[in-house]
């Protein structure tokens, strides 16, 4: 199969191509840059382009998002206006063209933000109320949108509302928690927060297994929760001191109710992420690697 996939050079996109290349694919990244040393084809491309042209291609992975570097909500800095025009207008042009060209089936990586957030403890199943308090949320349910306008037989779309991401990305030195850990080690006040969180490898996982199986299901626009952990930061830094014999105090537990995500629908496909084994192999790998 030949993939094109953007948002290549970021964090998630480097899981997700290492795992197309891994099933065999032929893989194109459209972007700002190359990936570097790796066995793939590059297209220059931009979400504020006005005009486009894709390869042909069997399907299209979308994971570009256009905000300040490090930051996804909150990512429109000080140009909320731009954020959402090149964000909105950028993936409603990708996905026309991709359908214009005959790409058969586009999956679109969005958001847990676009749920609406209830302020407890509410199971998030993929029908859950989705008004987003975020302009991060809000331009990924725009793309959401603008997917589901465009489906048919020949165009299939397949969504995945993804959880943080965690994990080292392939061909990367550094990971999302690894000023966190800096941090913390250094002795500095760490703040409270629990979240939901994924492991890289098992996103790329899920984009897999929609790519093998969603031309099958007999569905033309289906929408998938991807989130593995309900994890406090009490917890992750207790862990990894106990790994790095730190004596740092830890932050308190977080005092706040979160929505946890239903993927039961994904699991029926196949999917099975790697808990809490997958976490501490993670912890353990990057203690060792600093040790070195």
């Amino acid at each position: 199969m030949h993939v094109l996939i953007t948002g290549a050079n970021g964090s998630v996109g480097r899981f997700i191509v290492k795992r197309l290349l891994d099933d065999g694919h032929a893989v194109t990244v459209l972007g700002r840059r190359p990936l570097e040393d790796w066995p793939v084809d590059f297209i220059g491309y931009d979400l504020a382009e006005k005009s486009l042209q894709l390869p042909e291609a069997d399907a299209l992975v979308h994971c570009a998002l256009q905000h300040v570097p490090g930051k996804f909500r909150g990512g429109e800095g000080d140009d909320p206006h731009g954020f959402i025009r090149q964000n909105v207008e950028g993936t409603q042009l990708l996905f026309e063209v991709a359908k214009e060209t005959g790409i058969k089936h586009c999956v679109f990586l969005s958001s847990r933000a676009v749920y609406t957030d209830t302020g407890n403890w509410t199971v998030l199943g993929e029908v859950a109320e989705t008004q987003p308090g975020t302009l991060y949320g809000q331009a990924k349910l725009a793309g959401e949108e603008a997917m589901k306008t465009l489906v048919e037989t020949e165009f299939l779309g397949s969504v995945l509302r993804a959880t943080g991401v965690y994990g080292l990305p392939p061909g990367k030195r550094e990971h999302k928690w690894s000023g966190l850990f800096q941090r913390f080690e250094n002795g500095k006040e760490i703040a409270p927060r629990l979240g939901t969180e994924v492991h890289g490898d098992d996103l790329a996982d899920a984009v897999s297994l929609l790519l093998q199986k969603r031309p099958f299901t007999g569905s033309l626009f289906e929408v998938y929760n991807v989130s593995d952990l309900l994890l406090d930061r009490q917890d992750l830094l207790s862990r990894y001191a106990r790994l790095k014999n730190i004596t740092a105090p830890v932050p308190q537990r977080a005092d706040e109710a979160l929505g946890v995500m239903d993927t039961g629908k994904l699991k029926v496909l196949g999917w099975n992420p790697g808990g809490d084994r997958r976490l501490q192999d993670f912890l353990e790998s990057q203690c060792a690697e600093g040790e070195r």
